[in-house]
Order: C-alpha cells, then structure tokens, then sequence
C-alpha cells in the first residue's frame, strides 16, 4: 500500500497562489498589463516594499526598466504609472566585455539569481544609483533579491529586481528567506512564457499585417490605375468604424466596434480587393475600348494611312497610263479629309468618357463596311471584336470584361477562405466578399438584400464607392468634383443600394471634408450639397 505523505498547508497555498497567478498571467492579453501583475504579485508573495522589471534590448544590448514601484514612497512607474525616465543599464563595457558590475546586468549576462542581505555591506557591485537615490528620497535599500526571466529556449529576455522584504510580523526589513527564491524563480519562469507569448502573438501579428499591406501593395501596383486605391479605401473604412464607435444619437447610436473588431474590419479592407491578381494585366488596365496588351487605334491610324497611300498609288497610275477609273476598295474612295475626319470620331469614342447614343453606333458600324486592300485583298476596316469595344456604351469595359472584373470578388473570397486566420479575424473573407453587394440586391457575387449585409460589410461598400467616384487615377476619366462624387452618393441611397446612415455619418463626421483636404487635387475640391445642407471645405 502505497503511503501518500501529507503537505504541509503553507506549501499548498504556495501552489495555489502560483496556480492562481499563472492563470492571471495566461488570461491577460495586454504586455504592460502582464509586466505590472508580475512585479505586484511578486511583491506580494515576498512582503516586498518594491521591484523592478527590466526587459532585454537583445539588439541594444542593455536592459530597459519596464515597470518600478516602490510602496514606501508611492513610486508608480511605467504600466498604468508614469513615464520611466531612467537611463538603460549597459549589458556589455566599452571593451565589449560582460558588464558584471551592475546587479542586474550580473544577473542577465550570468544567468544567476541573487540575494542579497544588506546591498550597502555587499561586495563586487556598484550599488551607487541605489545609494544615489536613497540619498535623493530618504529611502534606505536593504535586502535585494535578482531573478533572471528566461524564456523557452533559456534566453534571459529580463530580470526581476525585488528590495527589502519585510516581516510579516515586525515590519522590519529582513532578508529574501531562501526557500522563496525557488518560488520567485518559478514564478520569473511563467512571467517570462507569458511575456514570450504575447511577443510572439504581436510579431505574427504584425507579420501578418504587413504581408497583407505588402500583398495589397502588389495588386495596386500592378495597375497604375489603381495605385493606392487600398489604402484609400482602409483609410475611410478605419474612420467610418470610429466614427461609428462615437456615435450618440441616430440609428447608429450604440453601435460599436472592440479592438478586435476593428482589426478584423481593417484587414478585411486590405484584403478586399486581392482577387484582382488574377485579373489580366489588359482588362485591369484598359484605358480605352480597343486596349488588349496594346491600343488598336493604332491598327486604325495604320489602315487610313494604307487607304491614303492606296488612293494615291491608284490616282498616279491614272495619270500615268490615262486609264479609266476603275473599282476601288471602299475605303480607298474616300477622300483624305474624310479620312482624317472619321479617325479623329473613332479616336474621341475609343476613349469611352462618354455615353454611347444609337447613332454613334450607327456610325461605327458603318465605318466597319469600309475596306481596305492588303497584299492584293480586300479586308474589313473593323473586325467584329472592335465594333463591339467600339459600340461600349460606357466606359472602356465590354460586358466580358465587366465580368472577369466582377469575379475578383468571388475570387477574394475563395483565396481568404483557404487561409486559417485566428478567431478574431473569421469573418474577414465574409466582409471582404460582400463589398460589392447593395441593399437593394443589384449588388454581386450574391445579390444579397439589406437585411443579409452586416454593417462592416455595408461599411466597406461605402468606402470603396467613395473613393473609386473621387478617384483621378482611373484610365478613361477624370477624377470627379467632390459636388459630383456626393451628388452620385447621394442618388445610390435613394436607390436604396447603399446604407444611408452611414452615407450620412461619413458627411457628418466630417471625414470627407477631411479625406477631400489630404487626397483630392484643388481642382476636385469644390463645395458640395448633402440632403439639401451646403458644406464648404473652406468653413470646416
């Protein structure tokens, strides 16, 4: 029969009390939080008057002081303290030696915990700044205990510095009791997990965040037409969220985002439009209606100078040999006036800034009866493929064009569906997919209504209409008036295809006066109206 041995009741409130802390460290989610819980509870554990925390600089090579108290004296610094004004300590001398002089310096650079009775009899180290700011405060250091933190790979990323433990039951200042240090040590150990942990959570994420941001760099910069659009269109997102967040009165009031929300609503505008890498570079691009990997007016320009030079050889020939006229190509029967003329009409509608009426399409397909001879044979004037750019009725897209660009939403969606982004970014591919959607239902890839549209998608669709209607990078326009922008905006409300309460906000907010002053030439910035208010950007 196996004999199971009693423990002692102090030793199992130790483990409870570690247990407890450990707990508390594993559940805190902010560093400068876990950093003063470490030193408090440490403190409290050891009848500590005060500690200190330092966190290793591994490129600066010196450790930096993180958080200070000091109960005596009220000392509060660092965390939810004061600012630390207090210098680095040196981890290594002007020889590039170990600094061993220093307490807690000895402490990272050995690895070595320490303790110490009585730091004014202490031999081997340079106690002058505590003795400095006794003499400064009044306060007398005494009893030092140093705990290296280490890490999982047994790095020291910090040390632990507690002053004068004190007892319980006289008050006076006494030595670290050495079968604390054990428990000091174990605890150091879980702070620096802790602290690992949450360095560990902010590097990913920030890796993360700046893969998104490199990744929506590239799909911008693969289109000079688009350069910056993503960021623009984060920017607005982040305002129209914190504008929400402070919203009192209206429809919107009481909605708000967390911190984790806003996160996931950011990288959903970052990633809102990543399916655009797989659209080709000659329909992102297109500038105008005959673009493929070139603009085919080119082609046009080439075949009235063929039909000039046709005419002007068949005239020569004429007055050479006094023969009668004979047939020509239709093209070549022309005059070079007429020429010309018909060139500079396929040249404005190859531009594709204006609506296409009936009888300019009329036109076209006329001027595609023309022919012209090469190599002996009559050829068309204009393929099939180029009276249908041609006969776009706006804009340089066909209606297969307008497909392929409309898919990079369901693309989107695909490629952020296959990644395992945490809990707290699960619903950025949702957001992200639905930032063409309208409330209406003439919105795609799904035609959802308003009531299947969640507010960061509506938030989105909003941010990225605005800033494509005041865009000046686009291929085949300028960039609007901001009076046209909000005049547009303000129509695709009453249509019900954008929230209007979110409309509203963004003019309230005053986040497009705001937006207008950073990112619209002076010629764009002009007053505007919004629901039957004037507002100028020379008043705001």
């Amino acid at each position: 029969m196996v004999t199971v041995k009693s423990v002692p009741e102090r030793d199992l409130s130790t483990v409870r009390e570690l247990v407890k802390i450990g707990l508390a460290l594993s559940s805190e989610k902010r560093l400068d939080r876990i950093l003063e819980l470490i030193v408090k509870e440490a403190c409290r554990f050891t009848c500590a008057d005060g500690g200190a925390l330092y966190i290793r600089d591994m490129d600066k090579d010196v450790l930096d002081f993180a958080i200070i108290r000091n109960e005596s004296l009220e000392i509060r610094m660092g965390g939810s303290g004061a600012e630390i004004g207090w210098p680095s300590v040196p981890l290594k001398n002007e020889d590039k030696s170990g600094n061993l002089k220093n307490v807690s310096a000895y402490c990272a650079n050995t690895g070595k915990s320490i303790s110490i009775k009585d730091v004014y009899e202490a031999e081997g180290y340079d106690f002058s700044g505590a003795k400095a700011f006794d003499a400064k405060t009044g306060f007398r250091s005494k009893s030092m205990l140093v705990i290296p933190m280490r890490d999982h790979e047994d790095t020291v990323i910090g040390v632990l510095q507690l002053i004068n433990a004190q007892d319980t039951t006289t008050g006076e200042v006494v030595e670290f009791p050495p079968e604390e240090i054990d428990i000091i040590e174990s605890l150091a150990s879980q702070a620096a997990v802790a602290i690992t942990k949450m360095r560990l959570i902010k590097g990913l994420e920030e890796l993360m965040d700046s893969f998104v941001q490199s990744i929506a760099t590239a799909i911008d910069e693969k289109s000079p037409y688009t350069t910056g659009h993503i960021e623009r269109v984060a920017l607005i997102t982040g305002r129209l969220a914190e504008a929400i967040s402070e919203t009192k009165e209206g429809n919107l009031a009481g909605k708000s985002f967390s911190p984790d929300e806003m996160k996931e609503l950011r990288m959903a505008a970052w990633m809102h439009d990543v399916g655009k890498i797989s659209i080709p570079e000659y329909v992102i691009d297109k500038a105008t209606k005959l673009e493929t990997i070139f603009d085919r007016i080119e082609l046009v320009r080439y075949r009235i100078e063929l039909m000039k030079r046709e005419r002007e050889i068949r005239k020569q020939t004429r007055d050479l040999t006094q023969e009668p006229e004979d047939s020509e190509s239709a093209g070549a029967s022309l005059t070079p006036a007429e020429m010309e003329e018909h060139l500079v009409f396929l040249e404005k509608v190859n531009k594709g800034g204006e609506f296409l009426h009936d009888e300019t399409k009329e036109k076209i397909k006329a001027l595609a009866a023309l022919s012209f001879e090469m190599n002996g044979q009559p050829l068309p004037f204009l393929s099939e493929n180029e009276v249908m750019n041609l006969c776009i009725d706006r804009g340089t897209l066909s209606s297969d064009e307008r497909t392929i660009i409309h898919n990079h939403v369901t693309v989107t969606g695909k490629m952020l569906e296959k990644l395992p982004f945490p809990k707290i970014l699960s619903r950025v591919a949702r957001y992200a997919a639905m930032h063409h959607e309208k409330l209406n239902g003439s919105g795609y890839p799904f035609g959802l209504t308003a009531d299947e549209i969640p507010l960061q998608a509506r938030i989105l669709a909003v941010a990225d209409i605005f800033e494509a209607l005041c865009a000046a990078d686009r291929p085949y326009k300028l960039g609007k008036r901001l009076s046209e922008a909000m005049k547009i905006l303000e129509f695709m409300v009453k249509d019900g295809e954008l929230d209007g309460d979110i409309c509203d906000l963004i003019v309230e907010s005053g986040i497009v006066i705001a937006y207008a002053r950073e990112n619209l030439s002076k010629r764009q910035q002009d007053d505007f109206e919004w629901n039957g208010k004037k507002y100028s950007l020379k008043e705001m």
